[in-house]
């Protein structure tokens, strides 16, 4: 498993287990609309600007060339051929298991291990996304090496880049939290980790995310690689809840630059260069990633999602 997919490999999965009926419908209606990319050989889609005016022709195509790689654009445009007319584009979160700064594993690509820990960081996101941002119409996708949320409410749909920014500076928990807030009574000072709604919600789960997949080796900016295994030492604190023994035993004036260090490693947990780019191509959900041989795919239910099971093709397991 996850080893390249062979030409004859390609041209089976597409001609005989492949099917357009599959496209999730986010990507079936107005279809028209998007411009699509392919990868023949491995080294890129330098095959862009391709347009599709409905499922048959994309079929066809599909089953014709066998691509190593198929991508759609994010945008709606008017002339997806040569991307004139931008209507509108989905807000993306782009997380690659094999990117991630932090990993429970050193399998230096990407395994079981790696791909669960990506889960669970995108279910984290799609519950804030729901409930912080009142977001509806989300969709996760395994992308062969990790996860894509897509999200195609009205309202976002035509955010321009910096909006799209803070969203994902929010939901990543890569914002160092305020430490004070007032109100008529006076100021009072914010312990991290300890608030349990909004935004210090947010980064406490992201924290606590990142603390518990922690190996000990870690590069945190700010600290120490002796509080870097002190965290890990003390990881039990952290999945009990005990943020406030934790604190005294990372120490008071480590624990400031602690917590902006890990705003910053949020930060590279996902893509932002996918988030924020308006006209985007995204692996094409169904079509194969042939570099690891693993089916990209809509996420229907993320909680019990197993891509090991789920989206395998059928031509690994008569591999010899």
């Amino acid at each position: 498993m996850f080893e390249p997919a062979t030409p004859q490999e390609r041209r089976r999965y597409y001609r005989e287990e492949w099917n357009v009926r599959d496209l999730p419908d986010f990507i079936r209606e107005d279809i028209h609309m998007r411009e699509f990319g392919f990868d023949h050989h491995g080294r890129g889609p330098n095959d862009r600007y391709r347009v599709f005016s409905d499922e048959r022709r994309l079929s066809v195509f599909m089953k014709a060339r066998f691509p190593f790689a198929a991508y759609s654009s994010v945008a709606f445009y008017r002339d997806p051929g040569r991307r004139k007319g931008w209507q509108r584009s989905e807000l993306i979160f782009d997380v690659d298991a094999k990117d991630l700064p932090v990993r429970s594993c050193n399998c230096g690509g990407v395994c079981e291990e790696c791909l669960s820990q990506a889960l669970e960081l995108v279910l984290m996101m799609v519950d804030t996304l729901r409930g912080d941002l009142g977001l509806d119409d989300i969709h996760v996708i395994y992308s062969g090496r990790g996860y894509h949320i897509r999200v195609l409410d009205p309202e976002v749909m035509e955010m321009e880049s910096e909006v799209r920014a803070e969203i994902l500076r929010y939901t990543a928990g890569a914002r160092e939290p305020r430490r004070e807030f007032s109100d008529s009574t006076g100021t009072y000072e914010l312990e991290h980790f300890t608030i349990p709604v909004g935004y210090h919600r947010v980064f406490t789960e992201r924290a606590r995310h990142l603390f518990l997949h922690m190996g000990g080796d870690e590069e945190i900016e700010g600290v120490t690689k002796r509080t870097v295994k002190e965290i890990v030492k003390n990881r039990n604190l952290i999945r009990d809840g005990e943020w406030g023994v934790f604190k005294r035993r990372i120490g008071p004036r480590v624990y400031p630059r602690l917590v902006k260090g890990v705003s910053k490693i949020n930060m590279r947990m996902v893509d932002a260069k996918v988030t924020i780019d308006l006209k985007r191509i995204l692996r094409l959900p169904t079509s194969l990633h042939s570099k690891v041989s693993m089916i990209c795919m809509e996420v229907k239910n993320p909680e019990t999602f197993d891509p090991l099971d789920s989206a395998v093709p059928g031509f690994v397991y008569e591999r010899k």
